[in-house]
């Protein structure tokens, strides 16, 4: 039996920006036209105040930032498309970098005024290491921005690859009169407005030059113009180009106005990649030989790309978001924990729409599905019916900044520890425990990870914690050819050991030098910026 017709419907991708680029917006706007939602920021609290659908945090409704990434599921023209919303803040990267691992595209938003920005250039490095097919949207049209030819010219320095124009905009700012669609040769005139549907705009054939000069004199002519100068420069359309990374489609519009968006949403059905193969690895005959997992294969594989507590309030419950790579999900289903060799019995498998949910009758790969658990799962675990197999490239990345937990009730120590356990393996901050004893150091990327978590850890598990420097300013997993040489390691940097929450061994630093010295002296330890999951696949 093959799954071939239902992976071939399915469209998995991240959208990625630079904070206030409109990528929420964006999001919004796509449910909004798939049909997924009826109203825009339709996640109302009680207060009835709305809010973005992506953005269900209690800390994301006050601070008006993603913290989380998001996971929706919608159908358009025939299509499964899973969305995922990613957080935009810097601080935040490594939930990002995560969801990368999970998708076969990206979206890549772009502010028109301000071009390519510093998260984007991070986001797009990602994206280029593992050739993921970027589609770019230049949104904001409607305000004062750069010349479309300098935003294509600097996105093509950036990602490093050619832009091939899909749309072309007439005008900007006050005078934005609308975008050309070259491929439906048509244009479609601008009206702002964020209650506008897709079918109430207007449109009129590139080929009526005489009406649109008309209606939109030297702004249509100098459109035109630049537009046949963007199209000079790009290579022609190649949509192997495209999927290999090496070539990325290019649309102007306006989210916040409902302005090109249809235009993507319509590309990522008909450019964007169904599922792809995907590389794990297994033992046979105690080497670790690299598989290709197919999608269309009958067994049942998935990884977990993200842990998410307290999604419902009142049930206190955990997500583990699977990646299928493959296979067919059916309720009842047998699913074995690789990492620890135990059954999963998950108590409810859903699909997302943000935190609303949906039992799940069915899924395929490229499909992301959640089980409900109460503990067992850690991200980057790899689920299977059966095939004793491990995805790998779940990274984790070393903290660059520390601080002491202190609990100001002591009474709540239970709490304390559960929150932290939960919060540790959902990736939301990095927590260690010192091999010697003493207070919990948590590690983040960036300082609005702790404010996060601190808020999270009292409005959630009712631990009111203080948050206290200390001198550690880095951390290094650490492996050994033999155990031998890790215990002479352990035992010469007795205070510096410390088990993140997949218990893996890290090394803390107090400067840059800590790491240098302590290669000099053991010469066979291996130190590690980055860790995959579990400790299992360490990269130098």
């Amino acid at each position: 039996m093959s799954f071939a017709s239902e992976t071939r419907r399915r469209r998995t991708f991240a959208i990625i920006s630079h904070p206030d680029a409109g990528k929420t917006t964006l999001t919004e706007k796509l449910l909004l036209f798939s049909g997924a939602i009826q109203i825009a920021g339709s996640v109302k609290a009680r207060k009835a105040s709305r809010h973005a659908t992506s953005d269900w945090m209690e800390i994301e409704k006050q601070r008006g930032i993603s913290v989380a990434s998001s996971v929706m599921q919608m159908l358009y023209r025939d299509h499964v498309i899973n969305l995922l919303d990613t957080p935009g803040h810097k601080d935040f990267s490594e939930d990002t970098y995560r969801v990368l691992t999970a998708v076969d595209s990206a979206l890549m938003v772009i502010d028109a005024a301000n071009g390519v920005e510093a998260q984007t250039r991070r986001l797009i490095e990602v994206c280029r290491q593992r050739n993921t097919p970027i589609i770019t949207f230049v949104n904001k049209m409607d305000r004062e921005v750069r010349e479309p030819l300098d935003i294509l010219d600097e996105v093509e320095r950036e990602l490093g690859m050619p832009c091939v124009p899909m749309t072309w905009p007439v005008g900007k700012g006050k005078s934005f009169g609308g975008i050309m669609n070259l491929r439906t040769e048509a244009m479609t005139v601008f009206e702002s407005g964020s209650e506008r549907r897709p079918q109430d705009f207007e449109t009129i054939p590139l080929s009526d030059a005489d009406t649109l000069r008309q209606r939109f004199a030297s702004e249509y002519d100098a459109a035109a113009e630049s537009m046949e100068l963007a199209a000079g420069a790009s290579p022609a359309w190649d949509h192997a180009a495209f999927l290999a990374g090496k070539q990325t489609p290019v649309f102007f519009g306006s989210g916040v106005n409902n302005f090109g968006v249809m235009e993507v949403l319509d590309a990522l059905v008909d450019l964007a990649p169904p599922p792809q193969a995907r590389k794990s690895s297994l033992v046979v005959n105690r080497q670790v030989v690299e598989k290709i997992i197919e999608p269309q294969e009958t067994a049942f594989a998935g990884v977990v790309f993200k842990v998410q507590a307290n999604m419902d309030a009142n049930h206190r419950d955990r997500i583990a978001f699977v990646r299928m790579a493959s296979g067919q999900y059916t309720p009842g289903m047998k699913l074995k924990v690789q990492r620890t060799g135990k059954e999963l019995r998950p108590t409810s498998v859903v699909t997302f729409l943000s935190q609303r949910r949906e039992a799940v009758d069915e899924a395929y790969a490229g499909d992301i599905i959640g089980f409900t658990t109460h503990g067992g799962v850690q991200l980057g675990d790899t689920i299977t019916d059966g095939a004793n197999l491990q995805f790998t490239g779940l990274p984790f990345f070393a903290p660059e900044l520390f601080m002491t937990v202190l609990l100001r009730n002591p009474l709540r120590t239970k709490q304390l520890q559960q929150g932290l356990a939960q919060l540790g393996e959902e990736g939301a901050i990095q927590v260690f425990k010192p091999e010697a004893g003493g207070a919990m150091l948590l590690g983040a990327v960036g300082q609005l990870q702790f404010e996060v978590v601190q808020h999270r850890l009292k409005a959630e598990y009712d631990a009111d914690i203080r948050l206290e420097g200390c001198q550690y300013t880095g951390a290094r997993w650490i492996t050994a050819d033999t155990p031998a040489e890790l215990r002479a390691f352990t035992d010469a940097y007795p205070q510096r050991m410390a088990r993140d929450a997949a218990d893996a061994l890290a090394f803390l630093c107090t400067s840059p030098y800590d790491v240098r010295l302590a290669q000099e002296r053991f010469p066979k330890i291996h130190f590690h910026p980055l860790r995959e999951h579990a400790g299992l696949a360490l990269q130098a």
